[in-house]
């Protein structure tokens, strides 16, 4: 059975569009905790766009104390600068259950694509060897059919993440059998080496079981764009009808 990790940093995208602790990331967190997830992502950048430091720690604590994965991605070879201790620094103070190496730019609006292990295999294997001194187990982020996904074992990784954002695409065409016979042929090489599945990107209500029932033996997925779409129209009413009451009784 697959497990499911939600990513808050559209939680902290807001909070940092007007500034101070509102929405609090860690509250909507545990929210997310108590409703039955699995655990909880974030992923980081450079130029602090979203979740900082000071957040991923906030978060490790939390999944400490409940019990559950904290997973914290990043781009193992982003230099640090200030605010950014560098992937490895900040997995080394947040102790994640798992560290998912992902290969974004500053550029990048978001993570869009998976390493290229031909280019990037000798690159990855010292950070991997790396985090995993930490205690992390870590994945690393693929292309689905991707014929050398096989090789994230020969770095050293425990798991990949096949990126489904390509899968998503097809299925809001109405063309997803090509999609998911990639990712499932992904996901077959990798366990074929030894590799457990984890998959994300644009994972959404309307996508996801069509996803888990035709890749095998996912183990994990982790969603939050989406996710928190959903969230805004299924928990405005309440809040809207929360503030009419008050201004009703006053």
């Amino acid at each position: 059975m697959a497990l499911l990790s939600v990513n808050v940093n559209k939680v902290a995208v807001l909070r940092n569009s007007r500034g101070g602790a509102a929405p609090d990331v860690v509250r909507a967190a545990t929210v997310c905790l108590d409703a039955g997830a699995d655990g909880i992502t974030v992923h980081p950048r450079p130029d602090a766009r979203h979740v900082q430091a000071h957040d991923v720690l906030a978060l490790a604590l939390l999944c400490r104390e409940r019990g559950v994965e904290f997973n914290l991605e990043g781009n193992p070879f982003a230099p640090p600068r200030e605010g950014y201790p560098g992937f490895h620094a900040l997995c080394a103070q947040a102790r994640p259950a798992q560290a998912t190496l992902v290969p974004d730019g500053d550029a990048q609006l978001t993570s869009d694509h998976g390493f290229d292990f031909n280019r990037d295999r000798d690159a990855l294997r010292p950070h991997v060897a790396a985090l995993r001194s930490l205690g992390c187990r870590v994945s690393v982020f693929v292309n689905a059919g991707d014929p050398d996904v096989a090789q994230a074992a020969a770095v050293g990784a425990d798991r990949v993440e096949l990126y489904t954002g390509p899968f998503a695409e097809a299925y809001a065409a109405g063309e997803p059998a090509s999609a998911l016979a990639a990712c499932a042929d992904s996901a077959r090489r990798a366990q074929a080496a030894g590799l457990g599945v984890n998959a994300g990107h644009d994972l959404s209500q309307r996508n996801l079981a069509a996803f888990l029932d035709a890749v095998p033996a996912v183990q994990e997925v982790s969603i939050g764009h989406a996710l928190i779409d959903d969230a805004l129209y299924a928990g405005l009413a309440a809040a809207v009808r929360a503030y009419v009451e008050i201004v009703r009784r006053a």
